[in-house]
């Protein structure tokens, strides 16, 4: 790499944690991680994070080849995350070829970061269906163009479409697309990355080694 393609100096001194970390002491952490996620969530909606619910859906096609994109997260259950796209859509796709899937949450004016590693469970069309009809209108209108991931010529196709999915939407206000897809990541690994100013960082990993099983938990070396 010659200097003319590194951006190493504009690197160097960057603010990692500038405005400060929360404490976090493993030691009082529950027992089921999801009880910990809902407290750190809270936490970072009350500090005002902004798109808190934002995160990383990390999948991978039948081969392994991985691809990486940010959705917003729907909801948590006792099952676990859940996230709704096109099953057309190129992640749509590789869910149905590899349900293995990672999350990250990132938290960077706390210094926190969530890792979960699971499988991804399809709803069903009914609850897809049910989830797609309470999304906002532009949403829907959005989801209703059922080409996500096909190349796009020219930008004024979008326009063309979002006009026609507006109007089937006005028509039929019910109306739900067959391949949208509501999915739920049930976990079985869990880790909670604590930064700090100082680098002790602290991450607390919870496993399971079956869905409804024990949780076990321990620290890792940051």
């Amino acid at each position: 790499m010659t200097n003319a393609d590194s951006i190493r100096d504009l690197l160097i001194g960057l603010p990692v944690f500038a405005s400060g970390t929360p404490p976090f002491d493993p030691d009082t952490a529950p027992d089921d991680p999801l009880d910990l996620f809902r407290s750190w969530f809270a936490g970072a909606v009350e500090a005002g994070v902004p798109e808190p619910h934002a995160m990383v859906v990390a999948t991978a096609d039948g081969r392994g080849a991985p691809s990486a994109r940010v959705l917003i997260m729907k909801d948590l259950s006792s099952r676990g995350w859940w996230f709704a796209t096109t099953t057309t859509s190129r992640k749509g796709l590789e869910l149905a070829q590899n349900p293995s899937t990672a999350l990250v949450f990132h938290w960077k004016e706390q210094g926190r970061q969530v890792r979960v590693e699971g499988v991804a469970e399809y709803a069903g069309t009914g609850a897809s269906a049910e989830d797609f009809r309470r999304r906002p209108f532009e949403s829907r209108v959005a989801g209703l163009h059922g080409r996500q991931s096909e190349p796009l010529a020219e930008l004024g196709e979008i326009d063309r479409a979002t006009d026609s999915s507006r109007e089937r939407l006005v028509q039929d206000p019910d109306l739900a697309p067959d391949d949208w897809g509501l999915y739920v990541v049930v976990p079985y690994e869990v880790e909670f990355w604590q930064g700090d100013p100082d680098r002790r960082h602290t991450r607390l990993r919870y496993e399971r080694r079956e869905p409804g099983g024990e949780w076990t938990r321990g620290l890792l070396w940051p």
